[in-house]
């Protein structure tokens, strides 16, 4: 999107949104009790807070630019990544989700120390900062970023500079009520601007009909053969669930919002509405891919679907609307991405080891002060990561961070499920098996000769992966006789809202039918 395709009325349209979500981050923070905890919204949230705000999450320009590029170049197939998660979002509102607002913890890292001791929450909090860190701030600032340098003509370090100033600001004055309020106003705007784009497409290209005698038949598969390289329905079948269980039960940004939830009612509902949303996820972000095809068969490059359509098919104003919706999407995964590391250093670390008696005042303070912290980290991080040439370093990050799953799954499922988990096998899969799974990962991203065709398709190699750290647990904790052991955090019990039921047995339906249509 270059400079000269923002006009006086874009530029109108984008300060109105900004003005507005102000307005709604003031309010929202004036909402919040004094000298309340930053962290978890004095456990307010409510279900439509909860959904938009884990859909939002999920959601950046990356993802809108990246699903648009596997839609122009191979149908629906890429929404296995969003339809499969269903079951997963389904998980953490029935299994872990119970534990852990049984548990009262503020944070996973927390969770794991009722489990496995404080060797294991010191562990399992570094590396949460860690991810955190690289994963949701610098990778998404560093895609973030090029976006803004395109419209602004401004150098990286500022335009990171930019997106880490809104979201701070929501993140330091409200905490994760400021972030959950402001999330339900951009994502509205994020679906209403999309649908658009979606239903303006459709129209030029002539209607449904007309779409899909355009493109391929195999267009609107989402399992293809085992010999298909980018989308081998296997591989998608057993390595998705790792990346799952890890992303939606276990990573810390994602969680929060059910952690702060009113009551175990709330959250379920919550989830239940992010796993709709997530519906959407392919006519609203995917779709558009598709009909670029259909419109424009011949572009070059297929990352430039998303910015094509809207270049071509919209009017002034809407383009100003559509940088909008991409600076929503940066505000709602940075904001909760700070929120979530200054929970996470301010609960397991200063007051777990330093100061156990520190007034909610002090923890507060302690908590801007990291959300400044680990925004001047996130942006030399930015800096450096556009500085090198030559590689795209964002997808290879991406591609690196997908082993860091298979530990995590392992530790908390086995943690969960079998009483007889040590300690000693915990920290071995957090630590030894981390550092064996990413020397796996850049094997396979940069094999030497020797190596070259020799790994699997990237998902089954993560669930190898997974397979052999979860034998390893199991051998460590069989032989491991007289080690440390806790009990597993007892679930709260809620008496089932037949709401809640009736809702995830449509979903679960819905769902399914949209795999049988479109298989």
């Amino acid at each position: 999107m270059k400079t000269h395709y923002m006009q006086s009325l874009d530029w109108l349209i984008l300060a109105t949104y900004f003005a507005i979500l102000l307005a709604i981050g003031i309010w929202a923070s004036m909402k919040r009790k004094k000298e309340s905890s930053l962290f978890l919204a004095d456990r307010s949230l409510r279900w439509y807070h909860i959904g938009f705000s884990m859909w939002g999450t999920n959601v950046g320009p990356s993802m809108l630019i990246a699903s648009a590029s596997a839609g122009f170049t191979s149908g629906i197939v890429s929404g296995n990544y969003a339809w499969y998660a269903f079951v997963f979002i389904a998980m953490l509102a029935f299994v872990f989700g119970p534990r852990y607002l049984g548990s009262k913890i503020q944070t996973l890292p927390e969770f794991m120390g009722l489990r496995f001791g404080q060797s294991t929450r010191n562990i399992l909090a570094w590396y949460t900062i860690v991810t955190i860190i690289i994963s949701w701030l610098a990778l998404t600032l560093f895609a973030g970023g090029i976006l803004i340098r395109q419209v602004f003509d401004i150098p990286m370090w500022l335009s990171a500079s930019i997106l880490l100033l809104i979201s701070a600001f929501f993140t330091m004055l409200g905490g994760l009520k400021a972030v959950a309020y402001t999330n339900v106003y951009q994502m509205i705007l994020l679906i209403v601007v999309s649908a658009t784009l979606t239903i303006v497409g459709l129209c030029h290209v002539g209607g449904v009909s007309a779409l899909i005698d355009k493109v391929p038949s195999d267009y609107w598969v989402l399992f293809k053969p085992n010999s298909d390289e980018a989308f081998p329905w296997l591989p998608i079948l057993l390595g998705y669930p790792i990346m799952g269980v890890w992303f939606w039960c276990t990573d810390q940004s994602m969680v929060q919002p059910v952690l702060a939830a009113r009551s175990l009612k709330e959250g379920q509902k919550g989830t239940n509405f992010t796993g709709w949303l997530k519906i959407l996820d392919v006519p609203l972000y995917i779709l558009p891919g598709v009909i670029c095809f259909a419109l424009y068969p011949t572009l070059s490059n297929p990352d430039e679907a998303y910015l094509t359509m809207v270049e071509n098919l919209f009017p002034v104003g809407m383009v100003g609307l559509v940088f909008a919706v991409l600076t929503a999407c940066l505000v709602s995964t940075i904001g909760s991405a700070l929120n979530a590391l200054s929970t996470v250093f301010t609960i397991d670390i200063y007051v777990k080891k330093f100061n156990p008696e520190a007034s909610q005042q002090r923890i507060n303070h302690i908590g801007r002060s990291v959300t400044v912290a680990g925004s001047v980290i996130a942006i030399a991080l930015t800096v450096a990561i556009d500085s090198i040439k030559g590689l795209n370093l964002f997808n290879v990050f991406q591609s690196v961070l997908g082993f860091i799953a298979p530990p995590m799954t392992a530790v908390f499922l086995l943690g969960v499920f079998w009483k007889r988990t040590t300690t000693r096998a915990a920290n071995l899969a957090l630590t030894a098996g981390t550092a064996f799974c990413l020397t796996v990962g850049v094997l396979y991203l940069w094999p030497p000769e020797f190596l070259k065709g020799f790994f699997p398709h990237f998902m089954l190699l993560s669930f190898y992966l997974f397979v052999i750290l979860a034998a390893m647990m199991v051998i460590v904790s069989l032989v491991d006789k007289n080690g440390e052991r806790h009990a597993i955090p007892t679930p709260v019990y809620e008496k089932q809202s037949k709401w809640v039921i009736g809702l995830w047995a449509a979903l679960f339906a819905v769902m399914i039918g949209l795999y049988i249509i479109f298989n």
